[in-house]
């Protein structure tokens, strides 16, 4: 009987799936459409109003927006860590790299808080220009998808505390880290589009 010739060609092993759920996938991809259309548009009133748009980003803080830039990915990097604890079943340790995460995001949400008190104090609203009417849209719907992140991290670090997580069951968590990890990703595109590029 005829054998077979040994392959030496490894066999290719299932594709790997995502961290999470699935179905927050989807929903990351839909969200990052979203703010895709919005960079669009903002390109191309860019384009066509390139002196008002280079003029007013002077009245921007820009060291704010470095310090919130700093901020989420700080916030990211706690959030990784996090999730690597857990899967070494280190809840308490996990715990405690979300709790800084959530740091960070409040600290975010603080600094653009003072942004947009300095704006709205100087009479600058949606109706002010159009540099304007983009920046304050584009930044507030990134602004509520902090919040968003925010509450889901404050419900993964207070079921992690409680121990629900764990190198068997990290689902959760890292669903919770991927939307998380978006919305750092927006930021890191939306802050030199708007801030700083001219």
């Amino acid at each position: 009987m005829e054998t077979q010739p040994h392959s030496t060609t490894p066999h290719a092993g299932p594709a790997a799936a995502p961290p999470g759920d699935l179905a927050i996938w989807f929903f990351i991809l839909a969200e990052l459409l979203a703010f895709g259309v919005f960079f669009a548009a903002y390109a191309f009133a860019r384009a066509r109003h390139v002196e008002l748009f280079n003029e007013m980003q002077q009245t921007l803080d820009r060291q704010a927006g470095a310090l919130n830039t700093v901020l989420l990915i700080t916030g990211s990097w706690c959030v990784a860590r996090a999730v690597e604890a857990v899967g070494r079943a280190r809840s308490h340790t996990g715990a405690r790299w979300l709790a800084a995460g959530i740091a960070c995001g409040g600290g975010f949400l603080v600094v653009k808080g003072f942004e947009y008190a300095a704006k709205f104090g100087a009479g600058i609203n949606l109706s002010t220009n159009t540099f304007y009417m983009f920046y304050l849209s584009l930044t507030f719907f990134h602004f509520m998808h902090v919040i968003l992140g925010l509450v889901i991290l404050i419900a993964l670090w207070w079921k992690t505390r409680q121990g629900a997580y764990g190198p068997a069951d990290m689902n959760g968590i890292e669903s919770g880290a991927a939307y998380w990890h978006m919305v750092d990703l927006v930021w890191i595109v939306l802050f030199p589009l708007v801030y700083v590029m001219r």
